[in-house]
């Protein structure tokens, strides 16, 4: 029912952002599968983050594909600017699209992936109309807006549940899981059936270092 390869993705929320191109290239030497970019902006959810200006300079400095998780109010104004930048994965919330199927038609007709958001107390069946036009679905592990949260024990069941709808809807849309992973939950999401594990404060404030860290996540789910 799932992807034999679980991919890694690196979340910049966590860095030191004196030297988050330090970082992001240990990453990526590491072999990390994505780089994770949370733009936050302090309506949709309680924190300003992050904007364009990174998206552009990581771009310049790595061709690991750039994730870029808008929780953000009206993403639709801004999908134009953050392909332009460089995003690979431009992933919208459900909460934040009153127009979703033409929200994500957008970010296809830019020529990358379109992802799919929800924060955990937003039910499945809020895909039921635009899964066709998913590449990924991102769930919510934590409340959004912080990093370094708990993983909200509760949310497995809800990977399970849509990994079942994916594999009964014949859908090749990745799976991804954000909030609380670490070594002790990245395998209770991957049994779940979550494909791709985000990832920041286990890798960056990790004592081990950036690439230990992730051969370490890795290990935990073969």
């Amino acid at each position: 029912m799932k992807k034999n390869k679980v991919k890694i993705a690196l979340s910049i929320l966590s860095a030191d952002f004196s030297r988050l191109g330090e970082q992001v290239r240990e990453a990526a030497a590491a072999g990390v599968d994505y780089i994770h970019v949370d733009v936050m902006d302090g309506h949709f959810v309680p924190n300003i983050s992050i904007g364009l200006p990174v998206v552009e300079s990581l771009r310049k400095i790595t061709d690991v594909p750039l994730d870029v998780h808008l929780m953000i109010e009206k993403p639709e104004l801004f999908i134009d600017k953050f392909a332009g930048a460089g995003a690979d994965i431009l992933t919208v919330h459900v909460e934040a699209c009153p127009h979703l199927d033409g929200t994500l038609n957008s970010i296809k007709k830019l020529g990358i992936k379109a992802g799919i958001s929800l924060n955990p107390a937003t039910p499945l069946s809020s895909l039921d109309e635009v899964l066709p036009l998913a590449d990924l679905l991102l769930l919510m592990t934590v409340n959004p807006g912080f990093g370094g949260q708990q993983f909200i024990a509760g949310m497995a069941d809800k990977i399970v549940r849509l990994r079942r709808i994916l594999y009964n809807r014949k859908s090749s849309a990745e799976l991804e899981v954000d909030g609380g992973i670490t070594t002790v939950t990245a395998p209770i999401a991957v049994s779940a059936g979550a494909d791709v594990l985000v990832a920041g404060s286990a890798i960056l404030n990790s004592s081990l270092g950036i690439g230990a860290a992730i051969k370490e996540l890795r290990k935990s789910v073969c």
